[in-house]
């Protein structure tokens, strides 16, 4: 029998964890101050016995004659621990010195019983707590058992202190990341929605019902785009192929039928087009799983430009170190390549020679390596250039002229998301477009 759990809103549980912080804090507050504010109150008690021991004393002597005072004095002696004695002029005594404790005392003393009190901690080599007081114009020195004073508590003020203060932060800290965690699932489900991995799901047991409700939406929402997302597939991967057969056909009637050579180039020309065309779209439709390991850079950019061999139309220059390697899919890396060089080589010609230029060069920033190509053609326009990744997009009037599938620069960012990297366009400062591909390097091993 499934037991239903106890659901609060985000409000409510808000509420109650700060009512546990807040009770937490004044009862360690109260504790803190009830420590600082032991001393003042066992000076104020431990001044109104002794001044009432006095007082007494005081009395005790004038009511008593001088011949029955040694009887009082040894009574006193034996019943209270209280030890008489007359001050003489001789007598050796120390003061209360810097003792915190003892000085207010004394000053609570003095406001008492008048400034003829005196205490003192040590008479004539006998340690104790000792009151000098006069009896009509005699004086005597009244030494008080330790039992009568009430010693400070606040030796443990600064710890309840420290205690209170821990207290807050953690309850703080432990409150803000029991709020934000949720928050954090989210955000971090989401960054991994945006690189295409649609298997992302959120709990949908949490007790809190407003969280429970955004991840079950979040859930359905990510069900739902992985659906699409496997739907387009299958729909462009069948496109594509059903697109080839008609195409061998007509490829192979116009080889057959027409007799022109120069038409039958330009057809020919248009149905290779067209299957470039085809290709762009299944590179785009590709499965998000790749599997990274470490891949040679420099070999890599040397195969895919070997595949531009005409000099009259793009050159390619590398200054990648041979033994360069970056963490990635060898053939996701290779598109990537691929289709920077054919972008440059379309585009990213000079006005002047009518060559792409282009240059690839390299620079670590960390565990990264940010990989720039750049070519010699005349930008983009800067309002455009966060557009250029998205599909079906082209840069500028010149580039329109283009007969491609607007899909080049949109696969480069699709397959570095699926290696965990980024891509990143801009205007060289000088003329031309570079872009920053953003790859990690593997780990180095370590001895």
């Amino acid at each position: 029998m499934n037991q239903k759990k106890v659901a609060f809103s985000l409000f409510w549980r808000t509420f109650v964890l700060l009512l546990l912080l807040l009770a937490c804090g004044v009862f360690a507050w109260a504790r803190t101050l009830r420590e600082f504010d032991a001393e003042p109150l066992a000076v104020d008690h431990s001044s109104r016995q002794l001044a009432s021991v006095v007082s007494l004393s005081t009395e005790s002597l004038r009511l008593v004659d001088r011949a029955n005072r040694p009887a009082l004095i040894q009574a006193l002696d034996a019943r209270e621990g209280l030890l008489l004695q007359p001050r003489a002029a001789s007598d050796v005594w120390v003061a209360v010195g810097a003792d915190k404790y003892l000085r207010r005392l004394d000053a609570a003393l003095r406001s008492r019983l008048g400034r003829d009190v005196t205490l003192a901690t040590l008479v004539n080599d006998a340690p104790g707590v000792w009151l000098g007081f006069s009896v009509e114009h005699e004086a005597w020195w009244l030494r008080v058992p330790p039992a009568m004073l009430q010693p400070p508590a606040n030796a443990h003020g600064m710890s309840w202190l420290a205690v209170s203060v821990l207290i807050t932060l953690l309850g703080s800290v432990l409150i803000a990341r029991r709020i934000n965690r949720p928050l954090r699932d989210l955000s971090f489900a989401a960054s991994r929605i945006r690189g295409g991995e649609f298997d992302s799901r959120l709990d949908e047991t949490t007790i809190t019902n407003e969280i429970r409700e955004v991840n079950m939406g979040f859930n359905r929402m990510a069900r739902e785009l992985a659906r699409v997302e496997e739907d387009r597939a299958v729909m462009l991967a069948g496109i594509s192929h059903d697109l080839r057969t008609p195409l061998a056909r007509l490829r192979l009637e116009t080889e057959m039928s027409v007799a022109e050579e120069e038409a039958r180039n330009n057809m020919a020309s248009d149905i290779d087009q067209l299957d470039a065309i085809i290709d762009k779209f299944m590179d785009y439709a590709r499965p998000g799983s790749t599997r990274l390991r470490p891949v040679l850079l420099s070999k890599l950019i040397d195969k895919e430009a070997a595949n531009f061999r005409d000099p009259s139309e793009i050159r390619i220059s590398s200054c990648v170190a041979i033994d360069l390697e970056v963490l990635a899919d060898e053939v996701e890396l290779g598109r990537v390549f691929a289709n920077l060089f054919e972008n440059a080589r379309r585009y990213g010609r000079s006005s002047d020679t009518g060559i792409a230029m282009v240059t690839v060069s390299y620079a670590r920033a960390g565990a990264w390596l940010i990989c720039t190509l750049r070519d010699s053609g005349p930008g983009v326009a800067p309002q455009k250039l966060g557009q250029l990744t998205t599909p079906f997009f082209r840069g500028d009037a010149a580039r329109t002229a283009a007969t491609g599938a607007g899909l080049g620069l949109a696969i480069v960012d699709k397959a570095m998301q699926r290696m965990g990297g980024q891509v990143e366009i801009v205007n060289a400062p000088d003329g031309g477009l570079q872009v920053h591909l953003r790859l990690r390097m593997p780990k180095p091993m370590r001895d």
